[in-house]
């Protein structure tokens, strides 16, 4: 029978090799990520009057989503007449309820980054005063963590935020997830704007946000 010291080895051996294959997984997951990024950054700076705006961003979500290994997120547009927050691209379990669904002016986490212009990580909504309950309690969702980065190009104007929630893993958000969704954020930001400058006059490109404002 082998003695304590191999089984030792052995099971050590079992562990760095199981270390090492989750290592190679993620380390491919980035990588295939970091090309669909690059990829979307193209198809971001070539925006024309004919890009399905909705698609792009739909698929910048999707992308932050498959990285952080999160199950829901969305896309907030703050509303310029209002303040409110609108779900304009949604991932997940409430995302055909959701879309169009609007957040009071600096309501919520959400809010609080589109006003303080600050990302914010929160590893348990429960404990934290600005969450803003409403949203579950009203689709039967339950929001146990999440990321939070505000989308714009300058401190001028704030679009709006992006959300990813709940990991689908036993992790926490780090800031390494964080870093990377102020990456996905300006890749918005970039869409968006470059989606409403594609037009000529400021009426074309209030008539274009408000068209992303809509419930699709």
């Amino acid at each position: 029978m082998p003695d304590e010291s191999t089984k030792f080895l052995h099971e050590e051996a079992r562990r760095l090799a199981d270390e090492n294959h989750d290592l190679r997984e993620e380390m491919r997951a980035l990588q295939e990520s970091v090309r669909a990024l690059s990829e979307l950054h193209t198809l971001s700076e070539n925006i024309t009057p004919g890009t399905d705006v909705f698609r792009l961003l739909g698929d910048i979500l999707d992308t932050a989503l498959a990285v952080l290994k999160a199950s829901d997120g969305s896309l907030l547009l703050a509303d310029d007449e209002t303040g409110e927050l609108v779900f304009v691209v949604v991932r997940g379990q409430a995302a055909d309820q959701l879309v169009g669904y609007r957040i009071p002016r600096g309501e919520g986490i959400a809010g609080w980054v589109v006003n303080n212009r600050q990302p914010q990580v929160v590893l348990d909504v429960r404990r934290d005063p600005r969450f803003f309950s409403q949203v579950d309690q009203t689709f039967d969702f339950k929001t146990r963590s999440l990321v939070c980065v505000p989308v714009y190009l300058d401190e001028s104007r704030v679009m709006g935020v992006i959300e990813i929630l709940n990991k689908t893993s036993d992790r926490e958000f780090t800031q390494d997830d964080l870093n990377l969704m102020l990456v996905v954020a300006q890749l918005a930001a970039v869409a968006i704007h470059r989606a409403e400058h594609t037009f000529a006059t400021h009426e074309e490109r209030q008539a274009a946000r408000a068209r992303l404002l809509k419930s699709q």
